[in-house]
């Protein structure tokens, strides 16, 4: 804030408290006291609309004495009790700020380095708003990105276009099968550990039976008692979820009225 905001400022705290507006009545005294406020609170902006963010409702907050605070009864509002309220605020900025991409050359550290905390510092001090990107993202593109998200490097989802994952197959021949059995409607059955060969959650089998794995290759397909334990998982979960639709299908039983006797009433 600048002096012309801060003399507004003790303006609008002189109305609250007499004693404020006493010690402005002194050319001299009211000169010191705005040199003092704006050193004291020269990061501090007089107002963000954008944000919520205003110096004269912290001075207020001040005056309501929130909390049982009596701090107002035995002095005047002082530049701390603005700053006070004003950390919060810039905490919550922050908290809301995505940094965005700089335009500085990514092959000069210290240009890109100052022009990111160029703009932290913007915010944190209230002379730009925070930028958002979750905010310029709705419910539908939000379900959107989770769906893509949840296949990356794992699981049977596809996150890559059919011809690429074509071209790649013969290179990846455990995910073309994977991708092969439930576009199939077959369970996945890299997804659970093998119990014949100990291979874990996305890991082919392997064969032989060497001690500590030495020299055992891998199998193109898995093991048939793997697939058994993906077939009996599935249709506990095919029969789990029916047994669910039932219940939530079936209406519910009428509740029986039985007669309320009172006390001193007739049986």
């Amino acid at each position: 804030m600048i002096d012309n905001h801060i003399a507004a400022l003790l303006a609008y705290a002189g109305r609250l408290d007499s004693r404020v507006r006493r010690a402005l009545a002194d050319p001299q005294q009211s000169a010191r006291t705005i040199a003092d406020w704006s050193a004291a609170l020269a990061d501090v902006p007089a107002a963000l609309p954008d944000t919520g963010w205003d110096a004269s409702h912290a001075v207020r907050r001040y005056y309501e004495q929130r909390d049982g605070d009596r701090s107002a009864q035995f002095r005047a509002v002082e530049p701390h009790d603005v700053l006070a309220a004003w950390a919060p605020h810039r905490g919550e900025l922050m908290n809301r700020h995505t940094d965005p991409l700089p335009k500085a050359d990514p092959d000069d550290p210290q240009a890109w380095r100052e022009e990111l905390l160029g703009v932290r510092s913007a915010v944190a001090h209230g002379h730009r708003p925070p930028v958002q990107y979750r905010a310029e993202i709705d419910a539908g593109g939000q379900q959107r990105l989770a769906a893509l998200m949840s296949g990356v490097g794992n699981g049977p989802r596809r996150y890559m276009p059919a011809d690429v994952a074509a071209q790649l197959a013969e290179f990846r021949p455990m995910r073309a099968a994977r991708e092969a059995a439930v576009a199939a409607g077959q369970p996945d059955a890299y997804s659970y550990t093998c119990e014949w060969c100990g291979a874990a959650v996305d890991e082919p089998c392997r064969t032989g039976y060497r001690l500590h794995d030495k020299g055992r290759g891998h199998r193109a397909t898995p093991h048939p008692s793997r697939i058994d334990t993906a077939r009996h998982a599935a249709e506990q979960s095919e029969d789990e979820h029916n047994r669910l639709s039932r219940l939530m299908s079936t209406p519910p039983t009428p509740r029986t009225t039985r007669a309320r006797h009172t006390a001193g009433g007739r049986r």
